[in-house]
């Protein structure tokens, strides 16, 4: 069973100005809340980074920024909590360099020098965690590790919460106390009455659940080979609305899956022409092809191993953005400005996809 991690002792000389813990928290757990003891212990200032911010909710994300960040304040005492920072972080999956510049950022923003020297910063983790691979990233910090709270997983309870309202009601009642604090049990259990969005990530798992049961007698897991269409013009980006779920509600890029016997560039086409019926000739399009790109991020589709090539179509200005008329039935297409676009309307990745292809920020207000 999972225990409580002791309280900190304020006698104890801290060894560090600063130590910065990375993690999802997707949801806070007790091993979690075991290495954020172990910092405040050890450290002056201790700041978590909470990545995956702002994006939309998914069964992979189901919870913000500023739900994560209230669960994990709501576990420490007043003394704690000031000498804590949470503050949000936004994944970067197809540039470590922006994603480390943006760590590096904060901490340096942050951290606050100790009579007049630079403060003494490191990284802290579980020893079986990622803080061996953030060490490689961040050479100018010390590594800390803290031992693994054993048999506790986000994903496990993640998958447990959205299994079925039964499965949630259950997990709740009798087991979520060898992995969740109270404080957290609590915030959770109001989340499931309260929130409608919790409805929609139960039709999702159920989709996923139906999704992984079709390929489950399959002689290897199944690759799936999908293609998305990025087209600019007059610094508007054109997107499709969902209607359904997965992402229902969500923004995406134009595409879709290709057909067998199909070469990629010729299915982002198709999916233009039939989906959203994009009112410009093929050959316009294929001139104004900027660029391309694999994109293979293990966990950036709700469906399993999908693998996208989006197509960067970058048109000549003009006072009127090109007519759309999606087909019957289909998503409703739109144009929308590039200044517009927010990370946690979009679906799965396709922001980062437009970020790798237009340079968009990495910087949102919290919330």
């Amino acid at each position: 069973m999972a225990t409580q991690p002791e309280p900190y002792h304020h006698e104890r000389h801290p060894d560090f100005d600063c130590l910065v813990f990375i993690g999802r928290f997707q949801p806070p757990h007790l091993g979690h809340l075991a290495v954020i003891h172990e910092a405040l212990k050890r450290a002056r200032q201790v700041i978590v980074l909470v990545g995956s911010a702002w994006q939309a909710r998914s069964v992979r994300n189901p919870w913000s920024f500023l739900e994560r960040s209230e669960m994990i304040r709501s576990c420490f005492n007043a003394d704690e909590n000031a000498r804590l920072e949470v503050e949000p972080l936004l994944d970067a999956l197809y540039n470590n360099d922006v994603w480390v510049r943006d760590v590096q950022r904060k901490v340096r923003d942050i951290a606050t020098p100790r009579h007049g020297r630079l403060p003494r910063i490191g990284l802290i983790g579980a020893s079986r965690g990622q803080s061996s691979y953030y060490l490689s990233l961040f050479p100018q910090w010390e590594s800390v590790s803290v031992p693994l709270v054993e048999g506790i997983s986000a994903s496990q309870i993640r998958e447990r919460l959205l299994c079925s309202p039964t499965s949630t009601s259950d997990y709740l009642s009798k087991d979520a106390a060898h992995d969740l604090p109270a404080c957290i049990h609590e915030a959770l259990h109001l989340f499931v009455q309260r929130n409608d969005a919790w409805k929609q990530l139960i039709e999702e798992q159920a989709l996923l659940q139906q999704y992984r049961q079709a390929w489950a007698n399959a002689p290897y897991p199944p690759i799936f080979v999908t293609v998305n269409a990025v087209v600019v013009q007059s610094g508007h980006v054109l997107l499709v609305k969902r209607k359904a779920a997965p992402g229902k509600g969500l923004l995406a890029l134009p595409g879709g899956f290709i057909h067998p016997h199909e070469r990629l560039m010729d299915a982002c086409l198709r999916e233009l022409r039939e989906r959203v019926r994009l009112k410009v000739p093929e050959p316009v399009l294929k001139g104004s092809l900027k660029g391309q790109r694999l994109f293979d991020e293990p966990h950036r589709s709700w469906r399993g191993r999908t693998l996208a090539e989006a197509f960067y179509f970058a048109l000549r200005p003009e006072q009127r953005l090109p007519e759309i008329k999606p087909a019957k039935g289909g998503d409703t297409a739109r144009w929308v400005a590039l200044a517009d676009l927010e990370p946690e309307t979009l679906f799965e990745d396709h922001f980062f996809i437009l970020q790798n292809f237009l340079g968009l920020p990495t910087d949102f207000i919290s919330g």
